[in-house]
């Protein structure tokens, strides 16, 4: 998933830049980013903080020091992998064909079911709105790094907040 838009637009001859996969952070992709960071993480806390115990919360969780090493390289990995082909290959060719909005909801909804291939669950499912948040990330910012961040950050957040269902 990571190296296959890459061979894409070099085998169709295509510029990296134009599937965003130029990595690169302008002044506004970093407010976009801290703001879409305070807008989601902040009410997510306090929601996982309140999240009942037969549902898998409350948070914080306290996994030791190699399961949390384990989940953040993980974590961090997925943001690069998920993010290169979702926003920057996928997002882009359906952009061309039917339009931003559509692509991102289209894009989004795919991420989100790619969830239930490793584990099943409704709450894997509810990837779809961070979904939707880095796939504007991508549009705005011109690059799929806004969204890296995005998603490699929210990933830290899992580690210690999300439910376990």
């Amino acid at each position: 998933m990571l190296y296959f838009p890459y061979y894409w637009c070099k085998f169709r001859h295509e510029s990296e830049e134009s599937y965003g996969l130029k990595w690169f952070m302008t002044r506004e992709s970093k407010i976009y980013v801290t703001l879409a960071l305070i807008i989601t993480l902040v009410p997510l806390t306090f929601i996982s903080l309140h999240w009942p115990v037969k549902w898998g919360g409350p948070g914080p969780k306290s996994p030791g020091l190699w399961q949390a090493l384990d989940w953040l390289g993980g974590g961090i990995a997925a943001a690069f992998i998920e993010e290169t082909f979702y926003r920057g290959w996928l997002q882009t060719l359906l952009t061309r064909k039917i339009g931003a909005v559509f692509a991102i909801f289209l894009t989004s909804l795919l991420f989100a079911l790619s969830h239930l291939i490793a584990l099943t669950g409704w709450l894997r499912v509810a990837t779809f709105f961070p979904g939707l948040v880095m796939g504007y990330l991508r549009y705005k910012g011109g690059s799929v790094m806004p969204a890296i961040i995005y998603h490699a950050l929210c990933n830290i957040w899992a580690v210690w907040w999300a439910p376990v269902i």
